[in-house]
């Protein structure tokens, strides 16, 4: 197409792509560019400015390997991880949240009641509960996929003093749906702030932090796997979350046990653990099939 202008431009990167082998491609790329070219022409864009995004996403393969992913860095502060999650979700059981990018797979099995504290930095933490279909029926059969950071604010991944499947495990739960672990209470932490979208938080003035938070995936025999996580309810950054990952329903009261005798009966570090004790209660609801 000959004499393009700023106006003309974006319906003729439409009509080069009508040839396009799927329509659903055709349609976000399409879409995409529509609004890429609305945001230069709006906002009369730079070349500087151009070439300053371009750098950025250069320098962003410098920083991005099998362990941190900077383009999803960019995904998650930008709060489009969470958007897709929020569009895609569940409108009734237990809210989904952001994956993150440290889950693994392939976690070792732990069973019921089992420990994954095992007297590391931190405070322990005894979490508990029950999964329930959405006819309260116990979801038998259902794994917990669990993932956190340790005491010191860093995943497995970020620290080799770590072994490389710390704080990450398989759960099972009992035929009535009800499971117990004991781990370490999660703290807060920064996401890598030393990359390309580090440096876009601070040019918004933003900070990198998130609030303390324990992964979880259900995985129920039948259904899509639900993906979330569960925030203590007295963290100072559930409403400042770097990624936009908090939601009102997956936020739960920590509570101080000093009586061993109400620990749950098959956890498996219940005569060991140093009392007081940190509690969290995680009655969990599959969304309606």
């Amino acid at each position: 197409m000959r004499n393009l202008t700023p106006a003309s431009i974006t319906q003729a990167f439409a009509d080069y792509s009508r040839n396009a082998p799927s329509e659903r491609t055709r349609v976000l790329l399409v879409d995409l560019a529509r609004h890429l070219h609305t945001f230069v022409r709006d906002n009369k864009v730079t070349q500087a400015e151009w070439n300053a995004a371009i750098d950025a996403l250069t320098r962003a393969t410098q920083f991005t390997d099998d362990k941190r992913n900077e383009y999803i860095l960019f995904s998650d502060l930008l709060g489009v991880s969470s958007l897709v999650d929020m569009i895609n979700s569940a409108t009734t059981g237990t809210p989904s949240s952001v994956l993150g990018p440290f889950h693994i797979e392939g976690a070792p099995e732990l069973a019921n009641g089992g420990d994954l504290w095992r007297g590391q930095v931190g405070e322990p933490l005894v979490v508990s509960g029950r999964i329930a279909d959405a006819t309260g029926a116990p979801a038998a059969g259902t794994v917990l996929a669990l993932w956190q950071n340790s005491g010191n604010g860093l995943y497995a991944q970020q620290d080799t003093t770590q072994s490389p499947t710390n704080y990450h495990a398989r759960l099972t739960v009992a035929p009535d749906g009800s499971f117990a672990f004991s781990t370490v209470r999660p703290v807060s932490y920064t996401v890598p702030d030393d990359g390309p979208a580090g440096d876009m938080l601070r040019a918004l003035g933003r900070e990198a932090w998130r609030p303390a938070h324990l992964h979880m995936i259900i995985h129920a025999p039948g259904r899509k796997p639900l993906i979330t996580e569960f925030f203590p309810e007295d963290d100072k950054y559930l409403d400042s979350d770097a990624v936009f990952g908090v939601r009102a329903g997956l936020v739960v009261p920590f509570h101080r046990l000093a009586d061993r005798a109400a620990l749950p009966t098959n956890l498996a570090a219940r005569d060991t653990l140093p009392m007081p004790v940190w509690t969290a209660s995680l009655d969990l609801t599959l969304p309606a099939a």
